[in-house]
């Protein structure tokens, strides 16, 4: 697709590209600066309760990007047209305003979240698949302000500090609204059905696995794991990007710049762990746990969705909802039963083990899929001849 371009428009595309990928940071920081902030502003049960929310809100989040975004693009019978619909713009406006009036309610922050968490998801799932670059760019600027105005207040001891999260999280949802030339394609509602099951048993482990934590290993361990997997979600930010792009075409460049953003990422996430930033961020859930090996496990877990991704998309493009949605059951349960291993061993490091045996093992059941699909309509073309 993108090779068909002139030389200077693909360097452009390319940057462009770059530039929205990088933007999902924004994305990634407000679950890790909600852990911070509230590391400062509530007590430590408190804080295991609001870990779990994190990973209930984003599990929200993804059903929500499944209902919205994910079953128009698997709708191979349609344009597969995307928009950010005014109403969840409008739900998170409110929830923001609500919480900015009680920043210092756990129990509004635990409602509150899902809904700016599914608004964060969807609006920028909606700029990647249209490459709505220009305003992804200002959104995501905004949205990482808002972040760090939060975390630094919450340093120096505000107990208004979760006001400038919402707050930017708000504008970016107003930047997100603006209309567009287009209209979001009608959903097929058996494909629908499919992708939001599909999501939702791929989903609900981790929400689940925090909440067996938080009862059997107490609040300490449920933030360490949510300030892990939320960290480790630095590298979920090019993998999303690029099964987006993938979902609507496949692109050997957005493939090239995703897989360079992974590595750099994980980098990133080492140096800032060893030189001792994501223990001041995170405060003494991390610095009182040897943090660095499950941090480098959950990193080669985010990092093996890479090639499960390329032929999870192949498939979705091709529209065969109904195997994915098996094969994920298969193998969202080998995670959950790998991951409660080391759960039983009462060791978030091999959490993070059975999770990465998982993905990988997922990798080479996708890509199977896929080759045996792609024979088939082979076959069925030489037939037809």
């Amino acid at each position: 697709m993108t090779a068909d371009l002139p030389s200077p428009l693909r360097l452009r595309r390319a940057t462009l590209s770059l530039i929205t990928l990088l933007g999902g940071v924004s994305l990634a920081v407000i679950p890790a600066a909600t852990i911070s902030i509230s590391s400062r502003l509530f007590s430590r049960p408190e804080q295991g309760v609001i870990a779990v929310a994190v990973m209930v809100a984003t599990f929200v989040g993804q059903l929500t990007f499944a209902v919205v975004l994910e079953s128009r693009l698997s709708s191979a019978a349609t344009e597969r047209r995307v928009v950010f619909p005014l109403w969840l713009a409008g739900l998170a406006i409110v929830a923001a305003l609500v919480m900015a009036l009680n920043p210092t309610n756990p129990v509004v922050l635990v409602i509150g979240l899902p809904v700016l968490i599914a608004a964060l998801e969807v609006g920028r799932g909606v700029s990647v698949a249209e490459r709505l670059d220009v305003r992804e760019i200002w959104a995501s600027v905004v949205v990482g302000l808002g972040a760090l105005g939060g975390v630094v207040a919450a340093f120096t001891g505000q107990t208004w500090a979760l006001v400038p999260l919402v707050a930017g999280i708000a504008a970016a949802t107003l930047l997100r609204s603006l209309p567009v030339a287009h209209k979001a394609s009608r959903p097929e509602p058996a494909v629908m059905g499919w992708v939001v099951a599909d999501t939702a048993i791929t989903g609900v482990i981790y929400p689940l696995l925090n909440t067996m934590i938080l009862a059997l290993l107490g609040p300490g361990d449920a933030v360490l794991f949510t300030a892990i997997a939320t960290v480790s979600g630095l590298l979920a930010i090019p993998l999303n990007f690029m099964r987006l792009r993938l979902l609507k075409a496949h692109s050997q460049l957005d493939i090239v710049v995703s897989a360079g953003a992974v590595l750099a990422a994980v980098v990133v996430l080492v140096l800032l762990e060893r030189t001792g930033v994501l223990g001041f961020i995170f405060g003494g859930v991390w610095t009182s746990s040897a943090a660095i090996l499950p941090l480098v496990l959950a990193c080669a877990w985010r990092a093996a969705s890479l090639p499960t991704t390329i032929p999870f998309a192949a498939l979705r493009r091709m529209g065969e909802v109904r195997l994915l949605t098996g094969l994920r059951a298969v193998v969202s349960a080998m995670a959950f039963a790998l991951a409660a291993i080391g759960l039983a061993l009462h060791s978030l490091p091999a959490v993070f083990l059975g999770l990465l045996l998982a993905e990988l093992a997922s990798a080479v059941v996708y890509e199977l899929a896929r080759r045996r699909r792609v024979r088939a309509a082979e076959d069925v073309s030489v037939a037809g001849r």
